[in-house]
């Protein structure tokens, strides 16, 4: 059951399935609050927390707790400005160049000036499937912060692929503070569900590790960003100026969102079981 923000931000989204101003607003008061979270990290600019979930009943009086973590992470960030990593979040191109797990990324089309459709595939440790998600992404820009919001959907041309596991983001966003001419707070905070047959704790535990990696690497090709656009079309950025975007519109209706008890679970537990089972022999 989602908590009591997940269902004021899906409640939004499903009245009109692009964000509208309550879900960025909603979005950025739980990325500054320090309420309900827990902090599980706090080292060298870095801080990760997971969120203290609410419990609600159910008619029945059982109690539900959602079983997949919310979990955020902000980085300190001193020598790269809020509007580069704003820029390295957005370019596609460049991506290719920093994300090693990055399998397959593309945008799909247009659905207004500040939102688009895409499709991304990544690899996962070995013997896990691979997954993809197809997500709407939506994005808002004032004077001093960037907002990047994205959760799944459903697009009748990017069904699930067989040999990969499709993921569900049920919201996953960032918010880039700028805090000075080169210096920033970059806020990521997710609740995703990399489907499979995987433990949730083990999907939570992994979530914690993963996600500061994450930010570490966005942080060093933030560093590379300028020197590359240089030689790369500089001037070159549809996220900022729509009028330069070749991707072809899309009518949102045409969406609906990805809801993950519509997917079929793939049994890893197998190959798991596999693995641990080589380890424990070759300690032996």
């Amino acid at each position: 059951m989602f908590n009591e923000w997940s269902n004021v931000i899906m409640s939004r989204i499903l009245s009109g399935i692009i964000p509208d101003e309550a879900v960025f607003t909603d979005f950025r008061r739980q990325a500054l609050s320090t309420d309900n979270w827990y902090s599980k990290y706090d080292k060298n600019g870095m801080e990760v927390w997971v969120e203290v979930a609410p419990v609600a009943s159910s008619p029945q009086g059982n109690k539900n707790i959602p079983k997949v973590h919310k979990i955020k992470c902000r980085m300190t960030i001193k020598d790269v400005s809020a509007a580069t990593m704003y820029d390295v979040l957005h370019d596609g191109l460049y991506r290719k160049k920093w994300d090693p797990t990055m399998l397959e990324s593309f945008d799909i089309a247009r659905l207004s000036p500040n939102a688009d459709v895409g499709y991304y595939s990544w690899l996962c440790p070995k013997p896990l499937r691979n997954r993809d998600v197809v997500t709407l992404r939506s994005w808002q820009v004032t004077d001093d912060e960037y907002v990047i919001v994205n959760y799944s959907v459903k697009h009748l041309k990017y069904p699930p692929k067989k040999d990969l596991v499709r993921a569900i983001s049920l919201l996953t966003g960032y918010l880039v503070k700028a805090t000075g001419p080169n210096s920033c707070s970059f806020t990521y905070l997710s609740q995703a569900d990399p489907k499979g047959s995987l433990p949730k704790w083990v999907v939570n535990k992994a979530s914690q590790v993963l996600a500061p990696r994450v930010l570490k690497c966005v942080h060093k090709a933030g560093q590379s960003y300028p020197e590359w656009k240089e030689q790369n079309s500089p001037d070159q950025k549809p996220w900022l100026y729509p009028e330069q975007s070749t991707l072809p519109m899309m009518d949102p209706a045409e969406l609906t969102i990805q809801r993950a008890d519509s997917l079929e679970n793939v049994d890893e537990s197998s190959q798991l079981d596999a693995q641990e089972s080589n380890k424990a022999e070759d300690s032996s």
